[in-house]
């Protein structure tokens, strides 16, 4: 579907993609509305419960505002289970051409994971421009990033995984990195306080890294 925006249209505008993991449905919807208002319009929620892909239809149907992705896909036919959703980009953890070819074919925006030069390598001979570094703190962190930026200089990065606010600016200020994605937006124990408030306070904090850019 070539009126679809690619990855690289989704993710240049934003900072931080905050990274959900929703087990009641009925959280779907105040969550997303909380973290638009802090000014996080592009989510990712997690297909770690059973609750996934009908919170991504509700948030999808309730906030056209937001971009509402669904992440940790490890298998072909969760594409088209996604993409049936309303899904508007998928994520995974890891690299595998099936779920690349998967993603074309269906014509969904997608960021696959990468943690080494040789998942890097595969990545870029398929003509992807864009990819996520996962886990990043262990897989080496900003010093990994900066590794990757002689090899691989058009190549852009959003890192996953041990990211916070703490030290999301330092991600950023990287030139191959284009945004960052953690939990830290939307933890647990606030999801499950059902504590909105707060939740958009750390969406603001978290989308105010982007003037700092």
């Amino acid at each position: 579907m070539t009126d679809r925006p690619t990855i690289e249209d989704l993710l240049a505008p934003v900072a931080v993609i905050p990274v959900l993991t929703i087990e009641d449905i009925s959280d779907a919807v105040p969550l997303a509305r909380a973290l638009v208002a802090g000014g996080l319009n592009v989510l990712e929620v997690t297909l770690r419960t059973a609750a996934a892909l009908a919170a991504v239809e509700t948030m999808a149907g309730a906030l056209p505002e937001a971009v509402v992705g669904v992440g940790t896909l490890t298998r072909p036919e969760e594409i088209v289970a996604a993409l049936s959703a309303g899904a508007r980009y998928a994520v995974s953890p890891g690299f595998d051409p099936d779920l690349v070819a998967a993603a074309t074919r269906a014509g969904l925006p997608y960021l696959p994971g990468v943690a080494t030069a040789s998942e890097v390598q595969r990545a870029q001979r398929l003509g992807l421009g864009t990819l996520k570094f996962f886990p990043a703190e262990p897989a080496g962190g900003i010093a990994a990033l900066k590794a990757f930026a002689g090899p691989f200089p058009d190549l852009r990065f959003c890192p996953t995984g041990g990211i916070d606010q703490s030290n999301a600016a330092d991600y950023l200020a990287l030139d191959n990195v284009v945004c960052v994605g953690g939990s830290w937006p939307a933890p647990a124990d606030l999801l499950a306080s059902g504590n909105w408030q707060a939740i958009e306070e750390r969406a603001r904090a978290a989308a105010a890294l982007a003037a700092r850019r």
